[in-house]
């Protein structure tokens, strides 16, 4: 040990300590980074373990819905009965039910509405559709009447209404295990979507006077009741979606007889609802490897100029979902195709108008398709019998088994490339909902994330099975800096709840920076094999059960065996942005103790030394010296090469070599050079170090640490790389695996600025152009096809 301890302290110009380079001399905040979350995680139980799973007393309650409903197409409102089974499999009685009121929230006076900030733009203006809904030029009755309340006996039961909130009141205790039978009778006005926006609602197609039906939230729903917050009734507010508890449904929807209705389950009367010929075609697209139209656009467009003759019951029965939605119209294009989810076929269908055209019937079925397939690999295998996606004016929206998504080609069925990626981007998105929060059942009231993040990270990953060009930029990391670089006072931490978030930065809060982080762990710090297998176990845990963020941290951690409490406590619940920096770099060799490697060095360091302004002018200046001229001026040191190796050099050398281990001569001979790199960290969030060493011979190298590099001091740290190459430069994260803010400080030696470009012109034009599927339609001969147009 003595002799590697000389050898490796024996540097050029100064003698080091690695053990000493390792010893920070000031404690920061690192300690506390790394230690474990503790307390800060709900203490765990027989409800839910500290492994993340749900625990051996794990308990949730049913609802089960029998409802009867009627759409009127005359006036968009819609009339309906509901019979509710609510078992309680809590350890303690209720004396009473909470149900949730969505409705209610487009009710001028609900909190929704009256705690919206609002302004006008002075600037540039303000929408007539946002000024009669400041003025109430655009208000409409909207909300629920409820019509009654009562017992599987037909006794009113009493029940009281607050906001988006109705509690009823039990006649007596319901008991653990027993179930409770009630009836509400409601009715409500449709929201109209281009005037009031919301999830849920109608479209009215002027021109040729049709409506198109988007419909959810639609009747009284039970609110939650668990473990973890007792009754979730927690004020529906606009941005904070819904929770609810799992059930079987039984949905009778009577609407005109010349509308298409897709809904949430299965179509129990075909034969009453469905033609002969639409009955063939669904029969042919169960084979089929391409969708099969089981309503020709010819038949909706037929459709939309003809008057309905009289109405139409559809049923549908659903097992085991949370919610329950539907869309409906004369207008709708309807295709379909079987795929095959895990050795299990599972119907892929797509509900449209012919305004959504070609894109639609080009792309949606197939994206359902695609999505079921690949959110089953990483999750579990798809549950349910079919998958909708529906387009309309919302802009993507999601339910069991149905999606509402956005999208629409220009009026001559021309699109930009961006509508198109839109289009496949939020249908995976929608229909991946399926899985969080469908069946991973989360509460969306609370944590936006836990569907909208996890969703998004699949949906990314999704996407590029689709096109591996395709521009899934919401889980790369350099595209979440803009958000991060906001000040802190302009953020919120992931673990907000949904109403709090700032406005303006719900996207990136819920969405862009959980995914990112999912991205991340994969990718940088588990890997993917322990990611994908831990993530898989969290669905598999909680599939059709209630999580919280905590039941995600711990199964992580669990399932992988890898302490993630510090990104946790730093991704999810701080504010501080990724700011790493390579300060400088110290480059040392080992002395080999070579004579001739030494002197020729030093000659050559002396000779570069001399090498001034002063000896160059005196070479020609100086005619001749004194010693020059005169011979007995010079004695022994002026013949004397101070440089050369003597036989007593050799000897000495000789004596060192032999004196080496066989590794230690080995370490000698290789030549090693030794990078000690100053690290910072700047931003505060700590993130792993990933080092690109970039040699003289172009070659590259590149380096993995763990963010457990800073666990002693979060500031600076010192790293040293030993390579046999000589570096000609390093780089902080070279495949943009971390969110760094600020990049211009991840190079050493310091890359050169780069010129920012600017445009000479004549005279600039305003105004954008069409789209190139646009400019290209318009530059083909008449009757030639363009690519994607159907003719």
């Amino acid at each position: 040990m003595g002799k590697i301890s000389f050898i490796i302290g024996a540097f050029v110009c100064m003698s080091l300590s690695l053990n000493a380079q390792q010893a920070p001399t000031t404690q920061y905040n690192a300690n506390t980074r790394f230690e474990q979350m503790g307390t800060a995680l709900p203490t765990p139980n027989t409800f839910r373990t500290a492994a993340g799973s749900p625990g051996r007393d794990y308990w949730q309650q049913k609802a089960d819905y029998d409802i009867k409903a009627e759409l009127n197409d005359a006036d968009q409102s819609i009339t309906g009965t509901e019979k509710i089974t609510y078992t309680n499999n809590a350890p303690e009685e209720l004396r009473y039910l909470w149900l949730q009121l969505d409705q209610n929230v487009f009710s001028k006076s609900s909190d929704g509405n009256t705690t919206r900030q609002s302004g006008i733009n002075s600037t540039n203006g303000s929408s007539f559709t946002a000024l009669g809904n400041l003025s109430g030029a655009n208000d409409k009755d909207y909300g629920y009447k409820i019509l009654a309340v009562k017992d599987a006996a037909g006794k009113d039961l009493r029940y009281t209404i607050n906001g988006t909130m109705m509690r009823v009141d039990l006649p007596t205790p319901l008991a653990k295990g027993m179930s409770f039978v009630f009836q509400v009778d409601w009715k409500f006005n449709i929201i109209d979507l281009k005037l009031v926006g919301g999830r849920s609602g109608f479209e009215l197609f002027p021109k040729d006077g049709n409506v198109l039906y988007e419909i959810a939230q639609w009747f009284p729903r039970m609110a939650v009741y668990d473990d973890v917050n007792g009754w979730q009734h927690k004020q529906f507010l606009g941005q904070g979606e819904f929770t609810l508890p799992f059930g079987d449904y039984k949905v009778a929807l009577t609407v005109p007889n010349d509308m298409v209705l897709g809904a949430t389950g299965e179509l129990q009367n075909p034969k009453e609802v469905l033609t002969a010929t639409q009955m063939k075609r669904l029969e042919q697209a169960k084979t089929s490897k391409t969708p099969v139209l089981i309503v020709t656009q010819a038949e909706a467009e037929a459709a939309e100029k003809g008057k309905p003759t009289g109405k139409k019951t559809w049923v549908y029965v659903a097992k085991n979902v949370r919610d329950f939605a539907f869309a409906t119209s004369r207008k709708f294009i309807w295709d379909a195709m079987q795929v095959d989810v895990e050795g299990k076929k599972v119907w892929a269908m797509s509900l449209y108008p012919k305004e959504a055209n070609p894109l639609w019937g080009q792309y949606s079925t197939r994206v359902v398709a695609h999505t079921l397939t690949s959110y089953s690999k990483k999750t579990i295998a798809y549950p349910y019998p079919v998958a909708y996606s529906v387009h309309g004016t919302v802009g993507g929206m999601e339910y069991p088994m149905m999606s509402f998504n956005g999208a629409r080609p220009e009026a001559d069925g021309t699109y930009s490339e961006g509508t198109k990626n839109f289009l496949i981007l939020v249908i995976i998105h929608e229909v991946g909902h399926n899985f969080f929060p469908m069946i991973v059942n989360s509460d969306e009231r609370q944590w936006s994330w836990m569907d909208e993040g996890l969703n998004s990270f699949l949906e990314g990953l999704a996407c590029l099975e689709w096109d591996r060009n395709f521009p899934a930029t919401g889980i790369e990391p350099q595209y979440i800096t803009g958000y991060m670089k906001l000040d802190v006072s302009k953020q919120n931490s992931i673990m907000s709840s949904s109403d709090n978030i700032l406005p303006g930065t719900f996207g990136p809060n819920a969405y862009s920076k959980p995914a990112t982080g999912l991205n991340i762990l994969r990718e940088t710090i588990m890997g993917r094999e322990l990611f994908d297998y831990a993530f898989k176990e969290y669905a598999r845990r909680w599939a059709f059960k209630h999580p919280t963020p905590a039941d995600f941290f711990r199964t992580m951690e669990d399932a992988s065996g890898v302490d993630l409490d510090w990104f946790w406590k730093g991704w999810f619940y701080g504010v501080e942005p990724v700011d790493q920096a390579i300060a400088d770099v110290e480059w040392y060799s080992i002395d080999t103790q070579d004579p001739a490697k030494q002197k020729a060095a030093a000659k050559a360091d002396f000779d570069a030394k001399r090498e001034t302004m002063s000896n160059i002018r005196n070479r020609t200046d100086i005619k001749q010296t004194v010693v020059e001229a005169d011979s007995t001026m010079r004695d022994f040191y002026n013949s004397y090469d101070k440089f050369a190796v003597t036989d007593a050099d050799k000897k000495k050398y000789e004596q060192y070599v032999s004196s080496l281990a066989d590794d230690e001569r080995k370490m000698l001979e290789e030549g090693k050079n030794f990078y000690v790199l100053n690290l910072k960290n700047k931003g505060g969030l700590v993130m792993p170090v990933i080092i690109r060493m970039e040699f003289e011979d172009g070659t590259y190298e590149d380096v993995r640490i763990p963010a457990e590099l800073w666990r002693v001091n979060d500031k600076e740290v010192k790293k040293t790389l030993v390579t046999t190459k000589k570096v000609a430069k390093f780089k902080l994260d070279p495949y943009h695996e971390i969110p760094d803010i600020d990049t211009s400080d991840n190079t050493f030696p310091k890359e050169p600025a780069q010129p920012t470009r600017f445009q000479a012109f004549k005279q600039r034009s305003f105004g954008g152009g069409s789209n190139p599927m646009q400019e290209a339609k318009k530059s083909q001969p008449s009757g030639v096809q363009t690519s994607g147009e159907k003719k």
